[in-house]
C-alpha cells in the first residue's frame, strides 16, 4: 500500500529539512575526500593500488552494511538523535585520520567516517517523509542529492589546494572539529515531525525489526529501487571516491590539478541534473523507470568509449563522458521515490535504507575489484575498470526481472480496486509476464 500523504509544507519545513541537509553536505565531503587524497594517503601510509582501495572499501562497505540497521534505527528514535550521532562519528573520524600516521589506524578513521556517513542520508529523506508531501517528496530528495553534492565539489580542487598548502593535518583536523560543532545547530533548528521535536522511541524486539525488513524487502518496488540505485551511481562513486584522480594521473597522464578539476564535472553535472530529474519525475512520475532504462543504455555507451579509446583521451571526450556518469546520483533517487510511494509512512525509514545498500554495495566490490585488478595487470587501467561493466550489466539484468515485477504488482492492486501512487498503462511485454511472478510480485 502507498504512503499516506503528509500535511502541507512550511517554511519551517524548509529550513528542518535544510539543516539536516547540511549535514549529508558534510557527510559527502568526508566521504569524497580521498578522491583527491589518495595519492597523498599512499605517500604517507606507503601503501599500494590494492591497500589503497582498502580505505575506501572498508568506509563504503561500512556504509552498506549499516544502511538497514540505520532505517530500522531512524523508524525507532527519529531522525534528529540519529543525525546527531552521524555528526559526532563523522567529526571523530575525521579527526582521527589527521593524526593518523599508520595504515592500521588510518583504517579504523575511515571505518569511523563511514558509520556516520551511513547515518546521515537516510534520516534527511525520513525527515523529507515527515514533512513534505508525496509529489514534493521527488524535489526534496532530488534537491538533498544535489546539495550533498556541493561537499563533494569541496572535496575537489579546493581540497587539492588545501592539501598542498597547509598539508594533511590542519585540513582534516579543521574539517572535524567544524563538523563536530554543527551538532549545536543540529539540535537547534531540526524537528523530526512538523508537531513534535523529537519522536518517543519505540520498543520493538528483534524479532519484529526482522519482521520489518522482511516485509520492505518483498515489496516489488522496494526491490526495483534496489538494484536501480545499485546499478546507476557507483561508476561515478568509483571515480569521485577514490580512482577518479588516480586514473587520471597515473593512467592518463594528467597532472593532479588538471584531474581535481576534471572530477568537479561530476559535481556540477549532478547538481544541475538532480533538480531537473527531480521536477521531472515529481511531475511525470511515471517516466521513472523508462528515465533509468534511457540511461542504462547511456552509460553502456559512455563506459565502451573510455575503454576502448586508443591512447590518451583528451578533455573534449573526458568532459562529454563524465558528466553522463555524474547523472547517475540524480537517477538514483528514483530508487528512493519508490520506496517511499511504496510503503507506509512507518516503514519508510526501513525501506529507504535497503534501497540505499544498492548503490554502495556495487561501489564497494567494484572498488575493489579495480584495485586488485590494477595490482595483477601491474596498473592496467583498461582491464581494470572491466569491472565496472560486469557490475552495470549485472545491474541491468535484474532492473529488467524487477520492473516486470513491480508493474506486475501494480496492475494485481488496480485489478482488486486499491488505490496506487502511479498509474501504469499495461504495455505488450506486461500481457507475456510469467503468471509465477504476477503472483509472487502480489504477495
Amino acid at each position: 500500500m502507498p504512503s499516506p500523504v503528509t500535511a502541507r509544507a512550511t517554511t519551517r519545513s524548509w529550513l528542518v529539512w535544510l539543516t539536516a541537509a547540511f549535514v549529508y553536505v558534510l557527510a559527502v565531503f568526508h566521504r569524497t575526500s580521498f578522491g583527491v587524497a589518495g595519492i597523498e594517503a599512499a605517500e604517507r601510509f606507503g601503501v599500494g593500488a590494492a591497500a589503497l582501495g582498502t580505505f575506501t572499501v572498508l568506509q563504503v562497505g561500512v556504509y552498506a552494511a549499516m544502511q538497514i540497521p540505520t532505517g530500522v534505527l531512524v523508524d525507532r528514535f527519529g531522525p534528529r538523535t540519529i543525525l546527531t550521532a552521524a555528526l559526532l562519528f563523522l567529526g571523530l573520524g575525521q579527526l582521527l585520520l589527521a593524526v593518523a600516521q599508520t595504515y592500521a589506524l588510518g583504517l579504523v578513521a575511515r571505518g569511523v567516517l563511514g558509520l556516520g556517513d551511513a547515518l546521515t542520508f537516510v534520516s534527511v529523506l525520513r525527515l523529507a517523509a515527515n514533512h513534505f508531501p508525496g509529489r514534493q517528496y521527488t524535489l526534496v530528495t532530488a534537491l538533498t542529492g544535489a546539495l550533498g553534492f556541493t561537499g563533494n565539489l569541496a572535496a575537489t580542487l579546493p581540497l587539492t589546494l588545501l592539501l598542498t598548502g597547509p598539508g594533511w593535518l590542519p585540513t582534516f583536523l579543521g574539517a572535524g572539529l567544524v563538523t563536530v560543532l554543527f551538532v549545536a545547530v543540529v539540535q537547534w533548528r531540526v524537528r523530526d515531525t512538523p508537531t513534535a521535536r523529537r519522536t518517543e522511541p519505540q520498543r520493538v524486539t528483534a524479532r519484529e525489526v526482522g519482521g520489518q525488513v522482511a516485509t520492505a524487502w518483498r515489496v516489488p518496488a522496494t526491490r526495483l529501487g534496489f538494484w536501480t540505485h545499485f546499478t546507476t551511481p557507483f561508476g561515478q562513486n568509483v571515480m569521485v571516491l577514490l580512482w577518479g584522480v588516480p586514473f587520471l594521473v597515473d593512467g592518463q597522464g594528467y597532472s593532479a590539478t588538471v584531474a581535481g578539476s576534471l572530477l568537479m564535472v561530476f559535481v556540477v553535472g549532478a547538481m544541475i541534473g538532480g533538480p531537473l530529474v527531480g521536477g521531472l519525475i515529481g511531475r511525470r512520475p511515471e517516466l521513472r523507470m523508462p528515465l533509468v532504462l534511457g540511461y542504462l543504455a547511456g552509460l553502456g555507451a559512455v563506459w565502451t568509449v573510455l575503454l576502448s579509446w586508443p591512447g590518451r583521451m583528451p578533455v573534449a571526450v573526458l568532459v562529454p563522458a563524465f558528466v553522463v556518469l555524474s547523472l547517475g546520483g540524480p537517477a538514483s533517487m528514483i530508487g528512493f521515490a519508490l520506496a517511499r510511494d511504496y510503503n507506509p509512512l512507518r516503514r519508510v525509514g526501513t525501506a529507504t535504507g535497503v534501497v540505499n545498500v544498492g548503490g554502495f554495495a556495487a561501489t564497494t566490490v567494484t572498488a575493489l575489484l579495480i584495485g586488485v585488478l590494477l595490482q595483477v595487470s601491474g596498473g592496467n587501467y583498461r582491464i581494470a575498470l572491466l569491472s565496472v561493466v560486469a557490475v552495470l550489466l549485472l545491474g541491468g539484468w535484474r532492473i529488467a526481472v524487477w520492473y516486470r515485477r513491480a508493474r506486475a504488482a501494480v496492475f494485481a492492486a488496480q485489478a482488486r480496486g486499491e488505490e496506487v501512487p502511479v498509474q501504469l498503462r499495461r504495455r505488450p511485454w506486461d500481457a507475456h509476464a510469467p503468471e509465477r511472478q504476477r503472483v509472487a510480485a502480489a504477495a
